[in-house]
C-alpha cells in the first residue's frame, strides 16, 4: 500500500502545482512518477536506491522524496503546500469540467474549497458569472458531482484489488493460515467494489485475528472476533477476515464470493433436490449428512452443474446455461498473445521501444502493436507526420534484430470533432495497426459522438476502436453513444472494438460485450501501456471480456501476429 500512497501524493503535488501555476515540466515529472511507482511489481521499500534511480522517471529529487516518506509517513514539500492552499481543492479537480486554473478561479473569487460550496454556487447559478463558465458548464459541473456522489460508496476495481493482493501476501508471509481466498466481488472482477472480503483457514484463529488486525495501514479496528474480524484501512475501505473449517473452505468461498442473486438461486435448486446449502457445505435434508463444502466445485457437482467461473455468477442465465452443460470456455489470460495499445516514450510513455519489446516479451507476448499518440494530442507529446515515419523506421530496423518477437507499426490516431482522423491516409497506410480513438469534444450531443465513432469505423485504414465511451470509473461518466448503431456498424466494417484494460477504463463494458458478442464483432484486449509493470493490467481486461463470456476465438490478439495481421488486412480492404 505504500506504492500507492507514495503514487497519490505525487499526484495530489502535481495538482497543487498545477492549481498554483507552476513549471509544467516539474508537474510532469510528479505525474510520470506516479505512474511508474504504481505500475511497480513489489513494495517500493524494498528496492535499493541504485533500482530506484533506474525506475523510469525518478530522478534524485523524487528519489529523495521517496526516501523522506519511507521514514517519516510525510513529503514536506507536500506538507508546505497544503498550508500554501487548502486541501479540499483537490477534491475539487475530481469533478469533471473543473481543470487546476478553474479550481484556481473559483477559490480566488469565491472562496470554494469543498464540492458542497461549490454545489450550491452552480445550483444559485453564481458560476456562470465567472471568466469562461458558460451556463452549460455549470450544468455539466452539477452532473460530475452527482456522478461523485454516485460513487461515494464504491470504489473502482483498479484501485483495491491491489490492495487486497498486499493484504494477501501479507498474511500469508505473517500470519498461521491454510488456504486463502479473495472472495466477494472482487473475485467476480466487479468494476466498482464495496469493501475487501478475505476467507481463509487456520489451525490457529486466534493468532490470525491478533496479526489481521494489527497490520500496516490500520486505521480502526471496527470489530475483533475469534472467526471473524473487521477492520478499516487508512483508505478508508472496510476490509473483512472470516477463518473457516478446511472442510468448508469451498462452500464458504462459494457463498461469501456471491452474487446474492446467483447465491439464491443456488439454494432453490438444493430445496427442490431435497438438500440445504449455505456457508458450510451442502447437506441432505433428510438426515443432515454432508455431502461436499470441502472444495467449491462440489457445490456445483451435487447439484448436477456445471462449474460457474466466478465472473459469470450474476444470476444472468449462467445457471440455466450451467444444468445444459452449456457455458461458454471463457477466454483465459494465457490466451493472448499480445499487446495492441502500447505506448512509448517517443509520446507519452516511460519506455524506449527496446525496453518495451524486451519488457513484452518477458512478460510471454509473441508482439506488440506501438501505437503513440498522434500529432494532434499535444498533451501527451503526440507524434508528426514526420517524426511516425521516423519511428516507422526505427520499428523495422529492431524486428531486424529481434528473435522470437515482432513489433507492429502503429499509432493511436486521435478522431477529430467531425470524425476525420489526425494523420494522412497514405502515412496510414504504412502502419500495420491503426487504433483510432476520441480525446476530446466529450461534451458533443449523443447524434455527433455517434457520427464520429462511425466515421472513424468506415475509414479503410482503422482496424480499433480505442476505449470506446471515454469514461474513467469515478472521475468521468461515459459519453452518450448509440450503441447500437455503433455495434452493427463494426459488425458491418470488421471494425474491432477494444476491451481497454487500464484499471479506470475496462471499456468496452460487459453489458455491451454481450451484444458484440452475438453480432460477431471483432474484439481485442489490450493494456494502453505506458509505464513498466503495466502490461500486469491484462488481467483486468480478461476479466471483463469473460464477464462479457467472451471465448478465446471472440478475441483477435489470441492469434499469432500472422493470423492477426490477416484479420486485420481484410479490415483494409473493405
Amino acid at each position: 500500500m505504500r506504492n500507492a500512497d507514495i503514487a497519490g501524493l505525487f499526484d495530489a503535488l502535481a495538482n497543487l502545482l498545477e492549481i498554483k501555476g507552476e513549471n509544467p515540466f516539474r508537474i510532469r515529472a510528479y505525474r510520470r512518477a506516479a505512474l511508474a511507482i504504481e505500475s511497480l511489481g513489489k513494495d517500493i521499500a524494498t528496492i535499493s536506491e541504485e533500482d530506484l534511480l533506474a525506475i523510469p522517471g525518478i530522478g534524485k529529487d523524487l528519489a529523495g522524496k521517496i526516501s523522506e516518506y519511507l521514514k517519516s509517513g510525510k513529503i514536506a514539500a507536500y506538507e508546505h503546500l497544503k498550508q500554501e492552499l487548502p486541501e479540499g481543492l483537490l477534491a475539487l479537480l475530481n469533478v469533471p469540467g473543473l481543470g487546476p486554473k478553474t479550481v484556481n478561479l473559483l477559490y480566488r473569487e469565491y472562496h470554494v474549497t469543498d464540492i458542497d460550496q461549490l454545489e450550491k454556487l452552480a445550483r444559485a447559478h453564481k458560476l456562470s458569472k465567472l471568466p469562461g463558465i458558460k451556463e452549460k458548464t455549470e450544468s455539466g459541473i452539477l452532473k460530475g458531482i452527482e456522478m461523485i456522489r454516485r460513487y461515494a460508496s464504491r470504489y473502482p476495481l483498479g484501485k483495491v484489488l491491489p490492495m487486497a493482493r498486499e493484504i494477501k501476501e501479507y498474511l500469508q508471509a505473517n500470519a498461521p493460515v491454510g488456504r486463502l481466498e479473495i472472495a466477494g466481488s472482487i473475485r467476480r472482477w466487479k468494476e466498482t467494489v464495496r469493501d475487501i472480503d478475505i476467507i481463509c483457514t487456520a489451525t490457529d484463529p486466534h493468532a490470525v485475528m491478533k496479526i489481521f488486525t494489527a497490520m500496516p495501514d490500520i486505521k480502526q479496528v471496527i470489530m475483533k472476533g475469534p472467526t471473524k474480524s473487521s477492520v478499516l484501512t487508512t483508505f478508508g475501505i472496510q476490509v473483512d477476515l472470516r477463518v473457516v473449517d478446511r472442510e468448508s473452505f469451498g462452500s464458504a468461498i462459494a457463498y461469501f464470493t456471491g452474487s446474492k442473486e446467483h447465491n439464491i438461486r443456488l439454494r432453490e435448486l438444493a430445496v427442490r433436490a431435497g438438500l440445504k446449502l449455505n456457508e458450510y457445505g451442502i447437506f441432505r435434508e433428510k438426515d443432515d449428512k454432508k455431502l461436499g463444502g470441502r472444495e467449491e466445485e462440489d457445490i456445483y457437482t451435487v447439484l448436477g452443474l456445471q462449474f460457474v467461473p466466478p465472473e459469470m455468477r450474476e444470476d444472468r442465465g449462467e445457471i440455466e446455461a450451467a444444468q445444459r452443460h452449456a457455458l461458454p470456455q471463457l477466454v483465459e489470460m494465457r490466451d493472448i498473445r499480445g499487446d495492441l495499445h502500447v505506448h512509448s516514450a517517443w509520446s507519452d510513455g516511460t519506455l524506449e521501444i527496446e525496453e518495451l519489446a524486451r519488457h513484452a516479451a518477458e512478460h510471454g507476448y509473441d508482439y506488440i502493436a506501438l501505437t503513440d499518440h498522434s500529432q494532434g494530442l499535444g498533451v501527451a507529446r503526440g507524434l508528426s507526420e514526420e517524426r511516425l515515419r521516423d519511428q516507422i523506421a526505427a520499428v523495422n530496423a529492431l524486428n531486424r534484430r529481434l528473435k522470437g518477437f515482432r513489433i507492429l507499426s502503429g499509432t493511436e490516431v486521435n478522431i477529430r470533432t467531425d470524425g476525420t482522423l489526425d494523420f494522412d491516409d497514405m502515412l496510414l497506410r504504412k502502419l500495420d495497426i491503426v487504433v483510432a480513438s476520441v480525446h476530446s469534444g466529450f461534451k458533443q450531443s449523443k447524434e455527433r459522438l455517434t457520427q464520429r465513432i462511425l466515421r472513424a469505423m468506415e475509414h479503410p485504414q482503422v482496424s480499433i476502436i480505442g476505449h470506446i465511451s471515454g469514461r474513467l470509473i469515478g472521475e468521468r461518466d461515459a459519453y452518450e453513444l448509440d450503441m447500437e448503431q455503433v455495434l452493427d456498424t463494426a459488425a458491418r466494417t470488421h471494425t474491432a472494438l477494444e476491451i481497454n484494460a487500464y484499471p479506470l477504463r475496462l471499456d468496452l463494458d460487459e453489458t455491451y460485450l454481450k451484444t458484440a458478442r452475438e453480432k460477431k464483432v471483432p474484439i481485442v484486449i489490450s493494456t494502453d501501456f505506458h509505464a513498466f509493470g503495466q502490461f500486469d493490467n491484462i488481467r483486468y481486461g480478461v476479466a471483463i471480456a469473460r464477464r462479457g463470456l467472451l471465448e478465446k476465438k471472440d478475441v483477435l490478439n489470441t492469434l499469432p501476429s500472422s493470423g492477426l495481421l490477416k484479420k486485420l488486412a481484410k479490415t483494409s480492404l473493405r
